[in-house]
């Protein structure tokens, strides 16, 4: 099993000592991330700065280009407190699974707490075949009747490195393809840009050997 560290976090914060909250009422959250439990805070330090190649503001366009608010009219889009609730209350229910999109080296590198990685060339060049072995990770069944059945898939949250990633969108574009229903995906439009930008935590599973 890979080891994970952890980046971002207040673990040492108690419950009134918390300086830089989620939200007012989310001080901080905990999941379970490659069977152990992560807290999921931001960064206490207010000085502090992004150092890694998440400060960058340019990348060239195509094919880094900035995309659109909604990823597809039928997805919801959203943002760092709902990924919070997201968290607290659909993954920590065993109801939800946040998706990071991103390719394995990126994932193995650094990934939001409880991520689980399917890049998106699984689905983008994926056959029906594969998306079946994919929906049944996530929870689909098949009838007697040989249909597919989502009534038990779990809710995705689907996210890549931000706004001017399309990762997402084309996993999700593979996702709905194939079947997987619409009402069962959101998509965290900022990615793991947005995320560090906030100071949240983040698990490193895999040193980077330049």
């Amino acid at each position: 099993m890979a080891s994970v560290m952890l980046i971002g976090s207040s673990l040492q914060a108690q419950n009134d000592d918390v300086l830089v909250k989620i939200t007012p009422d989310i001080p901080w959250l905990y999941v379970t991330h490659l069977g152990q439990k992560v807290k999921i805070g931001r960064i206490q330090d207010t000085t502090n700065r992004l150092t890694d190649d998440y400060t960058k503001t340019s990348r060239a366009c195509p094919p880094f280009c900035i995309h659109p608010t909604k990823v597809n009219d039928k997805i919801k889009t959203i943002a760092e407190v709902e990924m919070a609730h997201f968290l607290k209350n659909r993954v920590n229910s065993g109801k939800g699974v946040v998706i990071d999109a991103r390719l394995k080296s990126w994932y193995e590198l650094e990934t939001i707490p409880s991520a689980v990685n399917i890049p998106y060339t699984v689905m983008d060049s994926g056959t029906k075949n594969t998306a079946e072995k994919v929906f049944r990770l996530l929870g689909m069944k098949t009838g007697k009747d040989g249909k597919w059945d989502f009534s038990k898939a779990k809710e995705l949250a689907v996210f890549d490195n931000g706004v001017w990633c399309d990762q997402s969108r084309r996993l999700i574009d593979g996702l709905l393809k194939y079947g997987y229903p619409a009402q069962k995906i959101v998509y965290y439009r900022d990615g793991f840009q947005g995320w560090k930008l906030l100071g949240l935590t983040t698990v490193v599973q895999k040193e980077n050997v330049k």
